[in-house]
């Protein structure tokens, strides 16, 4: 295996007709989007993702750039049609403008509508010209913070300013940028109101997160967690939130803020959770595909990806665990329960 440049040749445009049909779950729901992690590695670690003191994978264990371009390219080939990149932190990857480039072959040919990464902004003014010209129209940044000591406390090892001169540099590229933050207790749930108006005012979208019960990292998830619901009623009391149907793919429900013009989203894992809608699946690093972010079965396309130069037993794989999709998760915070509900890190699995 190599991480250097990959070298595929761009087919012509497919017919329209030739479109694969979608895969369809034992719910009846179409798996059209992928997330891929390419790192389980990040240059941040934030409080409510990861520990301090980490132990990341062996490289022999992460998929090869070429292995995700094969992988990612068999699920278009089988109907997923908006793909996005995380990690860890995607960027921080070696050589990963390579993998983002040949990706990109597949919107010259109409294959896929959307290329899109989740980033937590510290790479960007190096990489956002790049993203744009291999396709990348729009990203998500995770910012829970716009007070640089508080920045640097969640994050533990990020710099603000940094990433703010990677947003000032995407909006310069053509990117459209939607900011995540994730509410927590006690830790930014009265800096929410100035996040959306800062967002709004430069023309980005706000999307909240509820912590998620995912792996082992150094706090108490009680004291972090705040729902949704609340930060909708203390917002509610100021400004006036419209239910409008945008969607981007993801799982959140989006609002109109009339005093601002602007959208604020809400990904609700535990106060509402989405499943009834899910139509994603998640691939680790190491080829582990996820049919529920909020459960423990899992199906292995490394081993069946590097057992034969030909994609039959990967896309035999691939069926065979979109036949046992769950219908949704089982995410819970609680002292009683002390644990996180899947030991998996939110690294591990893609943000």
């Amino acid at each position: 295996m190599t991480d250097g440049n990959i070298v595929v040749s761009k087919p012509a445009a497919p017919e329209t007709s030739a479109r694969p049909k979608p895969m369809i779950d034992p719910f009846g729901r179409a798996v059209s989007y992928l997330r891929v992690s390419v790192t389980d590695r990040c240059d941040f670690r934030c409080v409510y993702c990861m520990a301090e003191d980490m132990t990341f994978l062996p490289k022999r264990e992460v998929l090869s750039l070429e292995e995700l371009d094969r992988l990612c390219t068999a699920f278009i080939e089988k109907g997923v049609r908006k793909l996005r990149l995380t990690g860890g932190e995607p960027l921080v990857r070696k050589n990963i403008m390579s993998l983002i480039r040949s990706l990109g072959r597949h919107l010259d040919s109409g294959a896929l509508e959307e290329l899109t990464l989740t980033t937590n902004g510290s790479q960007l003014a190096r990489f956002a010209h790049e993203l744009y010209d291999c396709g990348v129209r729009r990203i998500n940044v995770s910012i829970d913070t716009l007070d640089p000591q508080k920045f640097k406390a969640v994050t533990r090892w990020g710099d603000l300013a940094k990433v703010m001169d990677g947003i000032r540099v995407a909006k310069e590229a053509g990117l459209a940028i939607k900011i995540n933050m994730v509410a927590l207790k006690q830790v930014n749930e009265h800096e929410i109101e100035s996040m959306m108006t800062w967002c709004h005012e430069h023309g980005y979208d706000l999307t909240m997160i509820e912590t998620m019960p995912l792996g082992e990292i150094n706090e108490d998830r009680t004291d972090q967690y705040l729902p949704l619901s609340t930060v909708r009623q203390r917002l509610s009391e100021r400004f006036t939130l419209m239910d409008i149907p945008y969607k981007t793919g993801g799982p959140a429900r989006y609002v109109t803020v009339e005093e601002t013009g602007g959208r604020l989203g809400f990904i609700t894992p535990m106060t509402h959770n989405f499943c009834e809608s899910c139509n994603r699946v998640r691939v680790t690093c190491t080829g582990q595909l996820y049919m529920c972010l909020g459960q423990d079965d899992m199906a292995d396309l490394r081993a069946p990806l590097r057992a034969s130069e030909g994609n039959e037993l990967l896309s035999a794989a691939i069926d065979e665990a979109i036949g046992r999709k769950p219908k949704g998760h089982d995410f819970v915070i609680d002292r009683e329960r002390n644990q996180p509900a899947v030991s998996r890190h939110m690294s591990v699995t893609g943000g």
